[in-house]
């Protein structure tokens, strides 16, 4: 993006980083202005001069490389999660900078914490998940060590979180105005959704089946519950039956249960991970028809095959590593299509996707990441 579009967004920038502050519980007089708080209220301060953060999430780096244009430059370590930005993505990072195959790793987000693998990165912050980084107890001892850290969350609450993490993400490397300037665009695509699902009653709201990492193991079935990708099947006007099931972000449901409710709309999520077990495979490595017949096996299984979705041609695939970092936007448009298309022929994901790259990707996606089961 050029400095004359950035300056043009200043006044966004201010907006931004008030809106930051104040969601995360922070009251700052106007001599405390310049104070941040993570997302679980505790004060952090931007890096010093060539200071580096350790991520435990890979979507992380994403984020960085929406804001930054050089994102690998920041990192002491990461948690080497390839699948969750998927392989040809980290193809694409390492094709442009090699050092991210030598950075030390420390453990993902979902796996038990390492304070000795984080120190030994000797980062100056370190960036971690809510709800699966640290415990209190370690990250006062991160703290005491000299290695603060900083909570945000792209994963279990994505609609409140999400911009707020991005946000405080500029504020701690120094580029607020590229964080304002991407959350101002996002907010914009999905404030016209919303607007559109104001106007359809509960009743006239589809049910929606997601299985994320469908055929990821044998048996069936991987479902959002209330949280987590639930959230965007909420938001574009679906009603998420796992949700009515599952108090957590995820679970697994009966697939009796799944065949009882019959949804209207069935979505498998996958990607190059599931190259092995046969599932949804999608992105740059794969032809068009890899896809479809990838997702012809997922919706071809016993008990997915008569769902009503799967007969009248609402079954769909949709690359996982789309969601839960801020260029999600995309899946919620082609999620919003999906589910409503009577409301949403207007939108163009892939356009959005083009813009993404073009104005702020550091490293663009190629391909294609969603799909249609066509009929037989």
């Amino acid at each position: 993006m050029s400095s004359k579009s950035l300056s043009r967004r200043s006044a966004l920038l201010a907006l931004a980083s008030a809106g930051a502050l104040t969601a995360c519980g922070q009251t700052a007089t106007k001599s405390e202005k310049s104070a941040l708080s993570d997302l679980k209220g505790r004060p952090v301060k931007p890096l010093a001069q060539g200071g580096k953060l350790s991520i435990d999430d890979g979507r992380y780096l994403i984020a960085l490389a929406l804001i930054h244009p050089d994102p690998v430059s920041l990192l002491a370590a990461w948690g080497g999660d390839v699948n969750r930005i998927s392989p040809d993505m980290f193809a694409a990072f390492t094709e442009k900078w090699p050092a991210l195959k030598a950075l030390p790793k420390i453990p993902r987000s979902g796996e038990p914490f390492n304070l000795e693998a984080v120190l030994a990165a000797k980062p100056a912050l370190a960036v971690v998940s809510m709800d699966s980084g640290p415990s209190d107890e370690q990250a006062g001892q991160l703290e005491a060590a000299g290695v603060p850290a900083a909570f945000i969350d792209f994963f279990n609450h994505p609609f409140q979180n999400q911009a707020r993490s991005l946000a405080l993400l500029g504020a701690l490397i120094g580029r607020s105005e590229q964080a304002a300037a991407f959350n101002s665009f996002k907010k914009a695509r999905l404030d016209a959704i919303a607007a559109k699902v104001a106007t359809v009653p509960q009743e006239r709201r589809p049910t929606v089946f997601l299985e994320p990492h469908a055929m990821i193991t044998p048996d069936c079935c991987n479902s959002p519950g209330k949280g987590n990708v639930g959230d965007y099947i909420d938001f574009v006007g679906g009603r998420n039956i796992g949700a009515d099931v599952l108090k957590a972000p995820s679970g697994k449901l009966n697939l009796e249960y799944v065949i009882q409710r019959d949804p209207d709309v069935y979505i498998a999520t996958g990607g190059p991970h599931l190259k092995k077990a046969g599932g949804f495979v999608v992105g740059p490595d794969f032809t068009p028809e890899q896809s479809q017949a990838g997702l012809s096996r997922v919706a071809g299984r016993r008990g997915i095959s008569t769902l009503k979705a799967v007969r009248e041609g609402r079954a769909h695939g949709l690359s996982h590593q789309l969601i839960n970092s801020p260029i999600d936007v995309v899946a919620v448009e082609v999620m919003a299509k999906w589910i409503h298309p009577d409301l949403f022929g207007d939108l163009n994901p892939r356009a959005t996707l083009d813009e993404i790259n073009t104005r702020f990707l550091a490293v663009p996606y190629r391909g294609d990441y969603w799909a249609d089961l066509k009929s037989a």
